[in-house]
């Protein structure tokens, strides 16, 4: 069958297995095989397939589009009924829904009579939700299909699948080479890493695992402990409505907002426009700020200059005679001065004029003493107040984007030993997963909704003058 890759065959057809662990680096063919061997069974047999992974906003998240392109390679599209978000075949009665693990955990949990899991993606799964799914797979023969690219070494994912695997669980790695579909273009993009960075070939085409990055500002783990940790911790959000804007340069360069209620972000989204739509671009944010009833923190570098007047242009705005809205909005220089510059960096004995180079610098540290604190708070009970603690909705769009640009920039320093940021400049040079790391906008809206002197539960009219 069209997609099935011969190194893989009898894999998953092994008995007496549960879990069956496919792991291993990029284009090593592993979605694209599960999808087949998927097609195949729902062919043949009645299966009721669940397909999951951990974040799904919508139906194009999942990997619906990768089984459809399995049925029209094997010539079946006329046996499976195909909706929007489902699939099902006409003749053996089989079915594949498709959840996101972090919005719809309660309900998998009520599902009944899964034959086959498949979990994609799976190396941010945690103990706590596999806790959750392993029992909920309870049909007789049932099984689960684990495919996953290796992150961190500290992972769940690995250590109970790969380090420690049970008895009943099947591992297998694979990668490109084993590959018989893959291009000689995307072969030379390997061997070109090959030589440029190995330990980067290594982690991204061989499926070794890296540590946290200990010189990442924010760790991964962090950020992953904040997801939803609101709900966890009983905390409901209150304070002041900020939305982060992070204006478009030149290229692809993208708008971007991230709305934070409290310490609490619910929202987050992007999208293209050019210099010459700061007109539009800010006037959308402006909706979206009536909508919210938020406050606006723009990027006012460069493009992002002009948002102040934009916004003061559009708060003029009449309906019925009277003034429609008055949207509070304030710049962020991110090369500016530091907030109370005085005052003692938690932790240190420095000032914060001694400790950070920028402004930039500032917030990214205070950002990140928040994930750390919600860490500490969610994995090992220590008590916070909640102003200290930072949470991210799981139901927004672009989270695995967001979480991926929040845990990529590094620490730096500048030539009086002052801690900084990974600049943009720098990231885009940069070799990371396999390639340059795009422009971090939802991240840099992030951390704009966290600005200092913004304090997220109680900010004042007097903080603001003096930020």
């Amino acid at each position: 069958m069209p997609l099935l890759n011969p190194n893989l065959k009898g894999f998953f057809e092994t008995p007496n297995v549960r879990n069956y662990a496919l792991y291993g680096g990029r284009a090593s063919s592993k979605t694209y095989h599960t999808a087949g061997f998927c097609v195949f069974l729902a062919s043949q047999y009645r299966v009721k397939f669940l397909c999951v992974r951990q974040f799904q906003a919508r139906i194009a998240d999942s990997v619906k589009s990768v089984i459809e392109e399995a049925i029209f390679a094997a010539g079946l599209q006329a046996e499976f009924s195909i909706t929007d978000d489902s699939i099902s075949h006409k003749l053996t009665g089989s079915t594949f829904t498709f959840l996101g693990i972090r919005r719809n955990l309660r309900e998998i949990k009520g599902i009944a009579g899964i034959d086959v899991l498949w979990i994609e993606e799976a190396e941010d799964l945690d103990e706590e939700q596999w806790g959750i799914l392993e029992p909920t797979i309870r049909a007789e023969s049932s099984r689960v299909l684990i495919v996953f690219n290796p992150r961190f070494a500290s992972d769940f994912v690995w250590k109970k699948f790969v380090v420690n695997p049970s008895s009943d669980t099947l591992v297998r790695c694979i990668n490109y080479d084993e590959n018989p579909y893959l291009s000689s273009t995307m072969r030379k993009i390997i061997d070109r890493m090959k030589c440029e960075d190995p330990d980067e070939f290594e982690h991204i085409y061989l499926g070794v695992p890296r540590d946290d990055d200990d010189m990442a500002v924010i760790k991964r783990s962090w950020i992953m402990a904040a997801i939803d940790a609101h709900k966890a911790l009983g905390i409901d959000p209150s304070g002041s409505k900020r939305l982060g804007f992070d204006v478009a340069d030149s290229g692809k360069d993208k708008c971007a907002t991230v709305f934070a209620h409290g310490q609490l972000v619910s929202r987050a989204e992007q999208w293209k426009a050019g210099e010459h739509e700061l007109l539009k671009s800010t006037t959308r944010v402006w909706n979206a700020a009536i909508e919210l009833d938020a406050m606006v923190v723009y990027d006012s570098i460069g493009v992002g200059a002009g948002v102040g007047a934009k916004i003061n242009e559009l708060n003029k705005t009449e309906r019925d005679g009277r003034p429609f809205a008055r949207i509070q909005h304030t710049g962020f220089n991110a090369g500016g001065e530091v907030y109370r510059p005085d005052a003692i960096y938690a932790g240190t004995r420095k000032s914060n004029r001694d400790m950070f180079a920028n402004i930039k610098a500032q917030a990214w540290w205070h950002v990140a003493d928040l994930f750390r604190n919600t860490y500490n708070a969610v994995r090992g009970g220590m008590d916070f107040n909640p102003s200290d603690l930072i949470f991210i909705d799981s139901g927004i769009d672009n989270l695995a984007q967001l979480i991926d640009e929040l845990a990529t920039p590094r620490r730096d320093f500048d030539n009086a030993g002052k801690v900084k940021v990974e600049s943009k400049k720098d990231l885009a040079k940069s070799n990371r997963e396999g390639g340059a790391v795009p422009s971090p906008n939802l991240a840099d809206a992030f951390i704009m909704a966290f600005a200092p002197g913004r304090k997220a539960m109680a900010i004042s009219a007097d903080t603001l003058r003096a930020a």
